[in-house]
């Protein structure tokens, strides 16, 4: 019962008093045990000792509860008045520790006056036996009980010579009182009243004595019967109480008014409820005494369901520490939501320190033992106390990064338009015509889509963005850079064919371009149609690269087929570049095979910078580092290979002649 009262209010951390003999040491291992199997440590244990005499006890568990720091203390063990006065002669340490008193220190408690001070705000558990001592019958008793009405009752002339020092008629008696107390004994007038007597105002409302004596008569009565039941031939025996009664004692049942049965279990404990009271001390204004009052705030029901044993009115408590405020009685403060207990390096299990939850562990309750892990999608708060969604990672539309990619990419589509626009007005002047118009204007519209295609890297992946990314990609700047192949081919076939009787005449014209354009750009399609149908890209959440972060990103699917893709726009891009920079140095007053030279170192220089900076990064940086890729180089192109044209075009008029161009 002490337990259960212990769990309700959240207290680890107690204190232990009882008695200094074999009861008192079997009490103090079995309440441990039960501490112990409950998560509840006692700090110390006093065992006082019997002999009131002993005054250097007094010290020392003076100095042992003084330095406590449990703030409830539980006493047990066999009460007498004489370990009652030890208890008292150390007030002041006790002044503010919470008291608990087991049923045993009801009586002494209430009627040692020395001890008002001692149980004040304190709770003592009482046990309400089944007997109602404040009829009208008993009442009428105690009201006209005097030797002088039962002569034959012996020992009532004892107790009044002892709480009104008269006596009723026994001169033997009232000589040896005299003697013994050096005082003169008057005669009783047969007015002296035992319930006027402040001890038995607090004392007769006890049942402590008169339910186990009816026990005991009861066990009696059913032994003598059980002794005059025996066969008349069988030879008596006389009767052992010591070892008999007990047999009885153990199988009586006691069956009360209400229908209420009570008996002993296998321990010899009776299992009775308790009331459990909160004491009050409080001046009396007229005298000087003082009055103390029970307050019941709770009961202890053994034999009712596991969860209605216990019934507490906290809130009428009064504790010597925070007066209403439940005290807190702990080794360590608690471990708060986002913690959970680690165990010190102490003897006392219920001693630990505090340590935060590990990354991506909760706790949701105070003193937890243990640290959960959120699940994949999830990741504690701050605080640590409940799993939140992972924060989604992806180059959004509205980060500063692709806002100015966007920008770019719409100015440089506007710019190719313009350019395209330019062409398509001065498609018939030499400078146009010399290039091969019909691969200018492929090359300008691939270009434009690959800025275009930048917009497919932005946003959330999806599975089909992931598909187009590449693929649109790798399309279009195949196209651009096949159209570069054929005009770098054209300008050698061209100047292989000005020599007289010269076999390369009959390869001039659109169908070799054309042809390299399809040929070439056939196969990057092919790749790419490979790739989509054996293992297509996808969307994928990365949830371990970044803690607390679902990185949402395209999964190439194949790796052999985004490399094959890079890998093929790199090998025509190479392809040209050689073959321009072997015909730079063709003789012409406007050999655009210098501008192809340049476009592709600088598209190959770019794409092969790309290729360490792709592994290396991840996330959104990943995709930022492909959009730059795209951007650089298309952008390369435009200005390599057409702005030298713009600007003959718009501001050298006087050398877009044939003249000028062959």
């Amino acid at each position: 019962m002490l337990v259960r009262l212990i769990q309700y209010f959240g207290w680890t951390w107690v204190g232990f008093i009882t008695l200094d003999d074999i009861s008192g040491f079997y009490e103090h291992q079995t309440f441990s045990q039960y501490l112990s199997s409950q998560g509840i440590c006692m700090e110390f244990a006093i065992y006082l000792n019997f002999n009131v005499f002993n005054d250097d006890f007094i010290p020392r568990y003076r100095k042992t509860i003084a330095d406590s720091s449990s703030s409830v203390i539980i006493f047990g063990g066999t009460v007498s008045i004489a370990i009652l006065s030890k208890i008292t002669a150390v007030p002041d340490v006790l002044a503010n520790k919470n008291l608990i008193f087991s049923p045993q220190w009801e009586t002494y408690l209430l009627l040692h006056f020395d001890s008002t001070a001692l149980i004040n705000n304190s709770l003592i558990f009482s046990s309400l036996y089944p007997y109602n001592l404040d009829t009208p019958e008993i009442n009428y008793y105690y009201e006209h009980l005097h030797p002088l009405k039962y002569p034959e009752v012996t020992f009532l002339e004892d107790i009044w010579f002892v709480v009104f020092y008269c006596f009723s008629g026994d001169l033997n008696k009232k000589n040896t009182f005299e003697f013994w107390y050096d005082c003169t004994l008057p005669k009783c007038t047969g007015e002296e009243r035992i319930t006027n007597h402040q001890t038995f105002k607090f004392y007769r409302n006890s049942p402590r004595v008169h339910f186990p004596v009816t026990m005991m008569v009861r066990a009696i009565e059913a032994l003598h019967v059980a002794h005059n039941q025996e066969p008349p031939e069988k030879p008596i025996r006389p009767i052992i109480y010591r070892h008999q009664l007990q047999h009885y004692l153990k199988k009586m049942p006691l069956y009360m008014e209400y229908g209420q049965f009570y008996e002993f279990d296998e321990y010899g404990n009776l299992e009775i409820d308790y009331g459990i009271f909160n004491s009050i001390i409080a001046p009396r204004t007229e005298t000087n005494e003082v009055e103390v009052t029970l307050r019941p705030v709770g009961k202890i029901r053994p034999r009712a369901p596991s969860d209605q044993q216990l019934e507490m009115n906290k809130d009428l408590i009064m504790w010597n520490s925070d007066g209403l405020e439940i005290p807190r009685s702990q080794c360590s403060d608690n471990c708060l939501p986002g913690f959970r207990k680690a165990t010190k390096e102490t003897i006392q299990s219920c001693c630990f320190r505090c340590v935060p939850c590990a990354e991506g562990e909760i706790s949701n309750t105070t003193d937890s033992e243990l640290c959960f892990p959120c699940n994949d999608t999830e990741w504690p708060n701050k605080k640590r106390t409940q799993c939140i969604a992972k924060a989604e990672a992806f180059l959004s539309y509205r980060d500063v990064i692709s806002m100015f990619f966007s920008a770019f990419s719409v100015l440089s589509f506007f710019i190719t338009l313009l350019i395209l626009g330019v062409f398509i007005s001065y498609r018939d002047s030499p400078i146009v015509r010399a290039n091969n118009r019909s691969l200018s204007f492929l090359l300008l519209v691939s270009i434009k889509l690959s800025f275009l295609s930048v917009f497919l890297f932005l946003g959330r992946p999806v599975d089909i963005t992931c598909m187009l990314r590449i693929i649109t990609f790798g399309i279009t700047f195949s196209i651009a850079v096949s159209s570069l192949l054929a005009k770098t081919i054209m300008v050698c076939v061209a100047f292989k064919a000005t020599k007289p009787g010269s076999s390369w005449r009959k390869w001039l014209g659109v169908k070799l371009s054309n042809s390299v354009v399809l040929f070439c750009s056939s196969i990057q399609i092919i790749i790419c149609m490979t790739w989509l149908a054996i293992s297509p890209p996808f969307q994928e959440l990365d949830i371990h690269t970044s803690p607390g972060t679902i990185i949402i990103q395209c999964n190439e699917g194949s790796a052999i087929g985004f490399y094959s893709v890079i890998g093929y726009m790199g090998l025509l891009a190479a392809v040209s570049f050689v073959l321009a920079f072997l015909a730079r140095s063709l003789p012409d007053s406007f050999n655009e095979a210098k501008y192809i030279t340049f476009s592709m170192l600088l598209f190959c220089s770019v794409w092969i910078t790309m290729i360490p900076a792709y592994l290396s990064t991840k996330g959104k940086n990943t995709v930022c580092v492909e959009i730059f890729a795209i951007l650089t180089s298309s952008a390369g192109l435009l200005a390599c290979i057409f702005l030298p044209k713009c600007y003959i075009i718009m501001f050298k008029p006087a050398m877009n002649t044939k003249k000028n161009v062959l």
